[in-house]
């Protein structure tokens, strides 16, 4: 062990190929530089312990669905209730039995990078319905109907229906699988964590293709919501075709202009 070199050894830990034995065979190594990659080695590890926990105590609904015989479990969540322009936009996710994706946690407490990688990886290994209710039918419907609405097309659009729906704070109406409804839910359901990414990351992606038509809003950066840039655009330019003519201020904007 002694005659390995600083930079083999580096290897190896990042590729996880020591033997415990081994492991504790280079921890009597005297070399400052082995210690500190031992440190560094052991800090990382106990991430990963921590994160596995983490995902173990967010399988606690699925596995009590599980329990109780259900097969199919949906998690869903939604993006975009508070902007003041853009859709609504749900994500039902039903991941396999055998999924893990360490980290995997409410979409807003991710980084971008995060977020994007995760989605790609849900995308190919989970089926997945996404929902949109666009901005005209929150006008009509209101947020909160026009939320549900949005849940219940992420719904309709996955592969099979699922038997048993894990939401996110909010409960459907007329849905023939039982459900059940989680406060804070993505920081406490895998499968709501999972939906959370999927509809924040497909709205994200939305509102960058609205803002390349329409970029004095600042929509690829503020998402629609009323940051200082999007407010000033509003009171120069007044409201775009996206904006949420039932919302404070564009409501008092457009009730301006008609009078």
């Amino acid at each position: 062990m002694r005659d390995s070199t600083i930079k083999d050894i580096k290897y190896k830990l990042d590729t996880d190929q020591f033997s415990e034995s081994e492991l504790e065979l280079l921890r009597e190594d005297k070399r400052k530089g082995v210690h500190k990659l031992l440190k560094q080695y052991d800090v990382l590890q106990q991430r990963e312990r921590e994160l596995k926990e983490q995902y173990e105590r967010m399988l606690s609904y699925e596995k009590e669905a599980k329990a109780s015989g259900k097969t199919l479990i949906a998690g869903i969540d939604e993006a975009g209730r508070g902007p003041l322009a853009g859709p609504v936009v749900a994500a039902a996710v039903v991941l396999p039995s055998t999924f893990y994706l360490e980290g995997l946690y409410d979409s807003k407490q991710l980084s971008l990078k995060k977020r994007e990688q995760f989605f790609e990886v849900i995308k190919q290994e989970a089926d997945y319905g996404i929902g949109i209710v666009t901005n005209d039918e929150i006008d009509k419907w209101n947020i909160y109907q026009a939320t549900k609405l949005a849940m219940k097309r992420a719904v309709e659009q996955l592969p099979q229906t699922p038997d048993h729906l894990l939401i996110d704070a909010m409960r459907l109406e007329n849905v023939s699988s039982t459900q059940e409804s989680i406060v804070k839910g993505d920081q406490r359901s895998v499968s709501i964590a999972a939906a959370s990414i999927m509809a924040k990351v497909t709205r994200d992606l939305m509102m960058k293709e609205i803002s390349e038509h329409y970029p004095t809003y600042g929509f690829a950066s503020n998402q629609g919501y009323g940051t200082h840039v999007h407010l000033q655009a509003l009171k120069t330019y007044g409201p775009t075709p996206y904006h949420r003519k039932s919302f404070a201020p564009v409501k008092e904007l457009v009730q301006k202009v008609t009078q």
